[in-house]
Formats: structure tokens, sequence, C-alpha cells
């Protein structure tokens, strides 16, 4: 056999399978320049992102949706600020201080324990300008005694007693246990003998009023003063009560000395910067400044402040000198007050410190885009106006997007009279003219007072109702080429029902269309909806919109002075409608490339 043999090898060389490697990426490992596997298999779905990632004005655009969408709906809870927040700040503004008239109305003041109010007063009016000595309200009789010219004390009269007065026959009968003395009874008869209707007994006045074929005896309480002449503290403290006044007026009104006591206080009336001021006496001697007298009806704009009569006294001077403003010094300090007349009022104006509203502060460290005219945070409204807008475009594409793949699915799937009515359906909507429709709502809601949160249910109702048939009309074309094509012949074949054929497989194959639609309508909507509000017929104050921002700065003045409200909310509607825009765009490249050649 010679020397010729075979070796054997017993460490043969394996071969690698590198098929794992490539597991899931449908590559085959064959060389043949035929074999379908060397090509990567891409999903529909997956060839759309990529056309779209490719399209960089898309992805600007889809950038801008998602930081409007943050702005908006989380830069809202962010805010250390509501929606409706208004900031003041203490400044000062020319208020009025108080007024100054020269009376010439009668002026009540009620006695102690007793009910006199404007109703009675004006009974009282009424009664003097007829002359009448008596007048009755709600069931009870007041007597008017007139003490002076202007001066009238009005007295409450009370029954006590019947009286019986018929053919020689005289009798009282009290009531409530009134004692009736002989006295009484001769002071009784003699009045009635004379016919007078009052008379006094004991320092008491009584009244005598016939009824039926008797008579009432009536006993007057002091119930109130009716006066012209103005009484008022000279100090906070001091009371000017019936039994003062009615003590004071006598003596003004009498040539007396001028002097009064009142609950065994002395009081003399004298001459102070010219006007007539009652004096205190108190027992050391000293006179302290009790109450003023004057024509003139000098009134606090608010309780909390009380006039002096130092002050009193210079506005009397200022007032019957005819002048425009005065300087009066007082613990504060010099202060200067300006006289405004209007009919028969004087108003006494000063500038005083108060809570203002921030109305268009510019751009601070506390509010970054200023105030508006309303005194809230602008960035914060624009937040809050952004989250309205927004919602009411995605309601209304969608409330559009529904009833548009219904009725045009119908129309398209159906055909004949069915299609030709949804058609002409369409078309009447088409002929609605949208903007007087909107005006003609928006005057209806403002004459029913509509609440601002109801008007954005209706504004989103009528944008819904009034934008459907172009999709309608899209979804039709569409289904009227797809349902003569073989899958539809098949769904036929299985016996699915209408509802299936139309909603699982006709419209469906509408999706991307559809989705490009309702993409390139959220812009639309958006401008809509701003527009509206701009001309006040959208979404009302105090919710914020980016369309009634803008419409608040309505002057010419406004807008070159106070851009901060306004050009901030005109910048987000242009940038959130060309997001939308360059999506929808986008969306359609995407879907259909042959739609850019």
């Amino acid at each position: 056999m010679g020397n010729n043999y075979i070796e054997r090898n017993d460490n043969p060389i394996k071969p690698v399978d590198n098929a794992d490697k490539f597991l899931g990426e449908h590559l085959s490992t064959s060389l043949r320049l035929d074999d379908e596997q060397r090509v990567k298999v891409l999903s529909p779905g997956m060839l759309v992102f990529k056309r779209f990632v490719r399209n960089k004005l898309a992805i600007a655009g889809f950038f801008i949706i998602v930081f409007m969408f943050l702005f908006s709906f989380v830069g809202g809870l962010l805010s250390p600020y509501n929606e409706t927040q208004v900031f003041t700040h203490v400044g000062m503004m020319q208020k009025e201080y108080a007024s100054v008239t020269h009376n010439n109305q009668f002026r009540y003041t009620v006695a102690e324990g007793k009910q006199y109010n404007d109703s009675v007063h004006a009974q009282f009016i009424l009664a003097k300008n007829r002359g009448d000595s008596f007048f009755t309200f709600n069931d009870t009789e007041y007597f008017i005694v007139q003490e002076a010219e202007d001066f009238y004390r009005i007295m409450q009269v009370m029954p006590v007693a019947e009286i019986t007065n018929f053919k020689g026959i005289f009798a009282v009968h009290p009531k409530d246990g009134f004692a009736v003395s002989e006295d009484l009874k001769a002071a009784i008869l003699a009045a009635i003998d004379s016919g007078e209707s009052k008379f006094e007994f004991e320092g008491d006045l009584y009244t005598v009023k016939s009824q039926n074929r008797g008579y009432v005896l009536g006993k007057a309480e002091n119930a109130a003063l009716e006066s012209m002449l103005i009484i008022d503290p000279a100090e906070k403290d001091f009371d000017i009560g019936f039994d003062f006044k009615y003590a004071a007026e006598k003596v003004i009104r009498s040539t007396d000395s001028g002097t009064f006591s009142v609950h065994g206080e002395n009081f003399k009336i004298d001459e102070y910067n010219e006007m007539s001021v009652v004096y205190l006496l108190k027992p050391s001697g000293e006179k302290v400044p009790y109450a003023i007298v004057s024509e003139l009806a000098v009134q606090p704009s608010s309780p909390e402040i009380f006039l002096t009569i130092d002050f009193k006294a210079a506005i009397q001077k200022a007032v019957l000198n005819g002048e425009t403003s005065f300087v009066f010094e007082d613990e504060s300090g010099s202060k200067e007050y300006t006289i405004t007349k209007l009919n028969n009022v004087y108003t006494i104006k000063t500038e005083s410190p108060t809570h203002l509203i921030s109305m268009y502060e510019p751009p601070s460290e506390k509010h970054w885009l200023g105030t508006d005219g309303h005194g809230m945070d602008v960035l914060t409204r624009l937040m809050y106006g952004g989250r309205v807008s927004l919602l009411i475009g995605f309601i209304v594409v969608f409330l559009e997007t529904l009833i548009g793949i219904i009725l045009g699915g119908i129309a398209g799937y159906f055909g004949k009279w069915v299609d030709m009515l949804i058609m002409r359906i369409v078309d009447v909507f088409n002929c609605i003219p949208f903007l007087p429709l909107v005006m003609i709502v928006g005057a209806v809601m403002d004459a029913q007072d509509v609440e601002p949160q109801v008007r954005i249910y209706y504004l989103m109702l009528i944008l819904g109702i009034m934008s459907w048939p172009g999709i309608a009309r899209m979804v039709r074309g569409q289904i009227l080429s797809l349902r003569e094509q073989e899958f539809m012949i098949a769904t036929e074949a299985v016996g699915l029902r209408t509802s299936k054929r139309i909603f699982k497989h006709l419209v469906p194959n509408v999706i991307p269309q559809i989705i490009v639609l309702a993409t390139l309508g959220l812009g639309n909507i958006i401008l809509y909806e701003s527009t509206l509000s701009y001309f006040g017929l959208g979404v009302k104050f105090p919710y914020a919109s980016w369309g009634n921002i803008i419409s608040a700065v309505s002057t010419a003045y406004e807008m070159t002075n106070y851009w901060f409200v306004w050009v901030p909310a005109g910048l987000l509607i242009l940038l959130t409608v060309l997001g939308f825009n360059f999506v929808g765009d986008g969306l359609r490249d995407a879907f259909d490339p042959k739609m850019k050649r």
C-alpha cells in the first residue's frame, strides 16, 4: 500500500451561525440578491412616522403644541396667582371728605323711647302743607305743635279715656286704669264747651277729638322735633338728644340771655369763628364747646370721619366766601381741600391714602408680564386663557369630526336618496351666515344674562354644529371610492352588519385624512374663538381667553402704551395656529408623499 494514508482530524472547524444576532430584524442569511428577506420591512405606521420626523416644520409645530399644553395646563397649576385675582396697592387719590348744603328741609330728632322714622316724617310734611294739626300713621295719632317758625314739636297722642257729653250728661270713661280727677274733668268740659282741640293740665298736654257721638281724650307725649336748624355735636362723644335740642332751639329763637339748663347742666350760646356755638359751663367756670348751630348741613363722607368744630368753621367760612379751596392744619399737619359745587351741594375733596387697583402695571419681578386693566396678572391670565382656547378647540373638533364621520359615512355607503338628502343638509349648513348667527345668539345671551361658563358651552356647541359639513363631504367622497373594492365585497359575503361595514372597515381607511383635517381644523377653531371673544361674542369676563385678553385693549393709547397685555396673547395665538398647521401639513405629507410632488 506504500506510505500513502489519510490522517484523521478529530477537531473539525465548526460553522458559525449568526442567525440569532439578527433575530427579530427580518434579515436573511442568504447571499442571494433576489431574497426579499435581505430588506428590512417597516409597518405603514412606522413609515408614516419616519416621514413625519424628517419634516423639520412638522417637528417644530409638534414642539410648539407641546409647549402650549405645558404652558396652559401645567403653568396654571404652578402660578402663585389665580385667574381672577385682583392686585391692589396703597396710593393717594382725590376722595370726597365731606359735603355741605344750605339746609332747606326739615330734619327730625326722635325723643327717647319713641318710634319715629322717615315714613312718619313724610306724613308730617303732608299734614303741615295741608295746615292740619293732626295726622295718623299706622293707627297712631300724632299732634303737631308749632314752637316757632320752621320749628315744630311732634307729639304722639295716646287715647286714655272716652267722653260722653249728650243732652246734659257728661261722663269720662278711663282706659287702662288712667286716673281722672275732678279738676281734669272740669278742664275737659271747658275745652269741649269752648271748641278747643287741646288743653294743658298740670304740665301735660291733652287733646280732645270728637268720635261718633262722643269724644276721645288723648294724652300727648313728645315724639320728635322737626326743625330746619342744624345742631351738631362739637366732640365725638357728646350727645345731642331731644331734650338738649328742644331747650337750645327755644333759647335760640327767643330773646333771652342765651343760657339754659338740661339735666342739671348749664349751657350758653356764644359766637366762635363766626359760628354760633353752644358751650357747656363747668362749675370751675371753664367753657367747653358742646354743639355747633348752623343753617349749613355739613356731613362727613363716612361714619369713621368726625368733623371738628375748627374744621367746620373753616368749611363754613370758605363756602360763604365763595372760595374753591382752603388749607386746614390739624394734628397730622396741613392739608389742602378743594370745594366743588353742583346745584346746591358743595363737595369737599382731599388727597387721601386708599387702596387702588394695580391697573396696567409694567412688567416687573412680581408680575413678569405686568397687569391688565382689571389689575390681574397678565401671565396667569394667558395660562388660563390658553387652557380655555385649547379645550374649546379640541372639543369642537371632536364634535364636528363625530358628526361628520357619522353623516358622511352613511351618505357615502348608502348613496342614492340618502346621499342626496344628507348632501342637501350639508348645503343648507354651508349657506347659513356664520357671523350673523353668532352675533344674534350672543345678543340673546346678553339679554338673558347667561353666565360666562354657560356661554362657553354654547360657543363650543355652535362652532361644532356649524363646522361638520367639510368633514362629512370628505368622508363621503372617500367611502364612495372604497365601498366597491374587494374587501367590502368580502364583508358583504360573510354577512356583516351594515354598521360594522361602515364604521369597522370603511371609516378606518379614512382615518389618515380625518387626522389631517382635524389637526388643520384645530388652528381654525382657535382663530374663530379668539375672533369671537375679541368682538365680545365668545368667552366673557372674568374667564380668560386669548381673544378677550386682546379685546380688553381697545384704544390706540392702550395699544401703544400697554403692549405687554395684547402682544403676548397675539403671539400665543399665532404660534399655536402655526403649530397645528405645521403638524397638519406634516401628517398630510407623511400619509401621502405624492402630495409633495
